[in-house]
């Protein structure tokens, strides 16, 4: 991390870290900041419902522990999806915000969350029913929603996974806040990946840009409407960088 301040031999992190863009957090002070970041997010919130809020945050980062994302642990993609929807989206619905939190966790890690399974499906809908259980029906449904299913290996996946994508949130508006967020992390945010996943992302991604651009116009998106018109601008930075990134002329050598 660099810019934080040591006091008295611990990390200090600084009094403006709630007016910070979240991948300033993630450069500067990384997962402990965002930790700090989310905390000061949910402040307001009943002390039950910050509990729940927790203990949702812990199981996320023991179940990808050991998952990275690029250069950072995958827990602070998680960080950052909750606290986009917390204070950008201006979401109070917990429910909403839990199901952000472990949104990657049974597609990811179904046998650690739930044991074993005949199959990959089993696994899920036995995962899926451990968070049921823990945090309530309506966030495992939510999680669903969000969840890629088995791909046909005779199709192509990324043609699947947009139509999973419309299929899926078509018929749960609070997921699609949830996905919105996923897909500005990774839209917007994929100028700070590195590597073949920048040009690999841009190519999944772009296709996707009109269809989040319909969801989240509808009526029915739960949202208001300066979180609708914030969401729409980050569609069009999102956009401008895929094409930045695939766009590209070709110079001979």
């Amino acid at each position: 991390m660099v810019g934080a301040v040591r006091y008295k031999g611990r990390m200090e992190l600084p009094p403006y870290l709630a007016t910070m863009p979240m991948h300033a957090i993630t450069e500067m002070h990384g997962e402990a900041g965002l930790r700090e970041r989310f905390r000061l997010e949910i402040e307001r919130f009943e002390a039950a419902e910050r509990q729940r809020l927790d203990e949702a945050l812990e199981l996320a980062a023991r179940l990808h522990r050991d998952d990275r994302r690029s250069r950072e642990p995958y827990v602070n993609h998680l960080l950052r999806v909750a606290i986009r929807m917390l204070h950008h989206y201006q979401v109070r619905d917990v429910d909403v915000i839990v199901a952000g939190l472990l949104h990657d966790a049974v597609e990811d890690h179904p046998a650690e969350l739930a044991g074993g399974g005949d199959n990959v499906e089993e696994q899920t809908e036995a995962a899926l029913g451990v968070l049921a259980g823990r945090f309530g029906a309506r966030v495992a449904r939510l999680v669903a929603a969000v969840t890629n299913p088995q791909w046909d290996p005779g199709r192509d996946r990324y043609e699947q996974y947009r139509e999973h994508v419309a299929a899926s949130l078509e018929r749960e508006p609070w997921a699609r806040v949830i996905k919105v967020s996923d897909f500005t992390d990774n839209g917007v945010g994929v100028i700070h990946s590195v590597g073949p996943k920048v040009e690999s992302s841009a190519r999944k991604y772009r296709p996707l840009v009109p269809v989040y651009r319909d969801l989240v116009t509808r009526a029915d998106t739960p949202l208001s409407e300066p979180a609708k018109r914030h969401i729409l601008d980050q569609l069009d930075l999102a956009e401008q960088r895929f094409s930045a990134i695939l766009d590209q002329p070709t110079h001979p050598a």
